[in-house]
């Protein structure tokens, strides 16, 4: 048990800088502006159960497309690891609203995929399944859709209580974050091949 949570907690803080609240919310703000709360909660509630079948659906074919191709756990980490630290520098040196504005129509897309379950957090999915299993893995992404959810829901009163500035500045400490977890993943899966 003490182990699950540990694993809990390594898995559910990179999925939660992988998704960046911070970026995610003033955008699904902007998208669902001048909408009844009732036509709002039916696209919250539309576009979680969305981002879920999306995740659990790019787990489950991730594992089986490794098997085929003969990609291993260390191979993945390091190309994860890339693609992050890539995500997580644009993250940094461009307006976060400028590379993940959506485009076309509400609903399913593009609210759940690309903006909550985007290629970062996809990657971020698969590394952590081959590091701490499957199970705490698929318990931290429902725990950080379940934050997705609250935070949509309270969107306006959490943008007024940061401020557009300081909900700016806590994306760019994400993106640090979200930097220094990938380095780590390339780090890990490097010493893995060496040891091997």
């Amino acid at each position: 048990m003490e182990n699950f949570l540990k694993s809990l907690i390594n898995t559910f803080i990179p999925i939660f800088v992988a998704i960046d609240i911070f970026v995610v919310l003033p955008i699904f703000i902007s998208i669902t502006e001048g909408m009844s709360k009732t036509k709002s909660n039916s696209i919250i509630r539309e576009s979680i159960l969305t981002a879920l079948v999306v995740s659990l659906a790019f787990v489950a074919l991730g594992e089986a497309i490794f098997r085929i191709l003969g990609i291993t756990a260390n191979d993945f980490k390091i190309a994860g690891g890339l693609v992050l630290l890539v995500f997580a520098i644009l993250d940094i040196v461009k307006h976060s609203e400028e590379r993940r504005r959506p485009s076309g129509r509400m609903g399913v897309v593009p609210i759940a995929v690309p903006l909550i379950i985007g290629p970062a957090v996809l990657a971020t999915l698969l590394v952590l399944v081959e590091h701490y299993g499957i199970l705490p893995t698929l318990a931290s992404l429902v725990l950080n859709l379940v934050v997705v959810y609250f935070s949509f829901i309270k969107a306006e009163a959490i943008t007024k209580l940061f401020g557009r500035g300081g909900i700016a500045a806590i994306s760019k400490v994400m993106a640090i974050l979200l930097a220094s977890i990938a380095v780590m993943m390339i780090r890990l899966g490097i010493e893995n091949i060496v040891k091997h």
